[in-house]
Order: structure tokens, then C-alpha cells, then sequence
């Protein structure tokens, strides 16, 4: 089978790797994001994806927009028997989906319909869910609808980041990836409709998703520190300054007002909250490295009373709708 695979995050290089390792099948080329400035110095650079691609000495299409006539056409040339999308991170047109016989599918990490999107595992963790999943999914014109083909189950660890739960979920999208391209080639790939009225779909992040709003509860707050981790992370401001919190721990009751310094423990600052309290177990302050809350303590001068400043602007407290 004449395979074109496009994806460009992380996400998609371990089912790159699965489709690679399948000798009865040929990926002809990788339909990848154009090079962009990345990192902390912005230097130009390919992404995950594309830059495992080329060292595997597979052919790259890297076009800034795929519903570009110019695009078509490439893909078109190409002849592929079935189109494979995983993280790829532009709407596909359907020009492009009309193109290979077999269809194209899609290896989405949520249980769909829930968690439809382009965020989907940091918003599952956000939202304090136990169970999330990987679904390989025919390609439709409505983002993340179409029909099922294969769903698994993951469970979420209590203490799971967005950091921790990605390369599971990879893994196992490029297994279930591999096992839907046996199904489609035999003949007997199911197509499962999506029930709508359990649909929900939650928005790409942004930077400001990641300021902490003190009145909400701790627990919310806690689990918005797990799934916003590594990016966009967790931050608030306390003396003026950015103070970033990559690690916390729900604490009982206060009536204390929302960001105030409850207490100083030996483990870091305790802080109030809409509903509980928040221990701040690693921190890393402006222009300081990343530290456990005990060793902020000892080099800033904090005191019970202090406040953090709260978000003006309160998030909701669910995306996904």
C-alpha cells in the first residue's frame, strides 16, 4: 500500500516510525509544517516530525498552506492508496481528502467525541479526567467527526503532565495506527459513527491560558498545572514578578481571601485558593532556575499575609464544550 503520512509535532513521529516498519507497505513521503523560528533563541529549524523524516531519508513536502493549488497537485503526483494525519496542525481541504482510494484517517489522542480539537490531551488533564484514550478516525470535513475505526483506553495517572502522558498515547497511536491499516486492507475496517450529543471540543492553548486565577479551586488549579506542563506552563505574579509553578499539592479548607500566603512550611509557600489551598512544591522565579518550593523560600523573603495577584480577566472552568 502507497502510504502518505502528514504529521509535524512529536505526537506523530513514534506512528511514523510504526508505518516505517512495515514492510509490506511504502510511506512515499511526509506532508510536514514549512521550517519556523524555534526555541528559546528562535533559530530556524524543521519540526519533530519532518526532521525525523529526512533522517530517515523520506521525501518531505512542506507546503504553507496543503489547499494550495500548488499542493494538490504534489499529492495528487504522489498517487497514494491512503493518507495518514497525525498532529499535523493544518485543515485538510477536501481537494486533499479526495485523492487516495482508500480514504484518509486520522489518529486523534482523546476518547472521541469528547476532547475534539487541537489540545486535547492538555485540556483531558485540565479537567481532571482518569481516563482518556487514543481513536484512529476516517478524516471528514468537520474537525475530529468522522467515523470510528478503532478506540483503546488509557488510564491517567494522579500525577501525569502533559509531559508524561504524550509519549504513551504515542506509542499507542502508532500501534492502533498500524493494526486500522491491517483492517483497511482486508477489507474489514469498521466505521463507527460519532454520537453528537457527546461531542465537545476544546480550543488550541494560548500563552495567557496559563495565569493562574486564584479564585478558582484548588483542585482545578492543580490539575491546570498538569496539563498545561510543559507549555504553556503555569505562572502568576507576586512582587512585581513573574513566578512560574510546575508542581503543587491540594491542601484542606481556607477562608482565607484567593492567592494569599497562608503559610511558609518546610515544603513551600501555602497559598488560598477559591475553595482549598495550593502548596507550591516547585517553582522557578524570573530570571532564577527552576527549584523546589522549599529552596524558593530560602532565598526570597515571603510572609504569611503576602498575595498574588490574580488574574483580571477569570478562565472558564471548562473549555471543552
Amino acid at each position: 500500500m502507497r502510504i502518505l503520512f502528514m504529521g509535524s509535532g512529536e505526537l506523530a513521529c513514534p506512528a511514523l516510525a510504526r508505518l516505517l516498519d512495515r514492510p509490506q507497505d511504502e510511506v512515499v513521503a511526509v506532508v510536514s509544517q514549512p521550517d519556523r523560528p524555534r526555541g528559546r533563541n528562535r533559530k530556524v529549524a524543521p519540526c519533530p516530525a519532518k526532521a525525523y523524516a529526512e533522517s530517515k531519508g523520506i521525501p518531505v513536502l512542506a507546503p504553507e498552506r496543503i489547499g494550495a493549488p500548488s499542493a494538490v497537485s504534489d499529492v495528487n503526483a504522489l498517487q497514494p492508496d491512503l493518507i495518514t494525519v497525525v498532529a499535523y496542525g493544518q485543515y485538510i481541504k477536501p481537494e486533499i481528502l479526495a485523492i487516495p482510494p482508500l480514504g484518509s484517517i486520522n489518529v486523534h489522542p482523546s476518547l472521541l467525541p469528547k476532547y475534539r480539537g487541537a489540545s486535547p490531551i492538555q485540556w483531558t488533564l485540565a479537567n481532571g479526567e482518569t481516563v482518556t484514550g487514543v481513536t484512529i478516525l476516517y478524516v471528514s470535513e468537520a474537525m475530529d467527526a468522522g467515523d470510528i475505526i478503532l478506540q483503546e483506553e488509557v488510564p491517567i495517572e494522579p500525577d501525569d503532565t502533559t509531559a508524561s502522558l504524550s509519549p504513551r498515547l504515542a506509542e499507542l497511536g502508532g500501534n492502533l495506527l498500524s493494526q486500522a491499516i491491517d483492517a483497511i486492507s482486508q477489507g474489514t475496517a469498521a466505521r463507527v459513527p460519532q454520537d453528537e450529543s457527546q461531542a465537545t471540543t476544546v480550543y488550541k492553548l494560548r500563552k495567557e491560558d496559563g495565569w493562574i486565577d486564584w479564585r478558582q479551586p484548588a483542585t482545578l488549579i492543580r490539575n491546570r498545572i498538569r496539563g498545561f506542563t510543559p507549555w504553556p506552563g503555569c505562572f502568576t505574579r507576586f512582587q512585581g514578578k513573574v513566578l512560574k509553578i510546575f508542581d503543587a499539592d491540594v491542601r484542606s479548607e481556607s477562608s482565607t481571601a484567593p492567592g494569599t500566603i497562608i503559610d511558609c512550611l518546610p515544603e513551600g509557600p501555602l497559598v488560598a485558593t477559591g475553595a482549598g489551598a495550593l502548596l507550591l512544591r516547585e517553582v522557578q522565579p524570573e530570571g532564577g532556575k527552576r527549584m523546589t518550593g522549599q529552596a524558593y523560600l530560602c532565598g526570597h523573603v515571603i510572609q504569611p499575609g503576602d498575595h498574588l495577584e490574580l488574574r483580571p480577566d477569570p478562565l472558564p472552568d471548562n473549555p471543552a464544550e
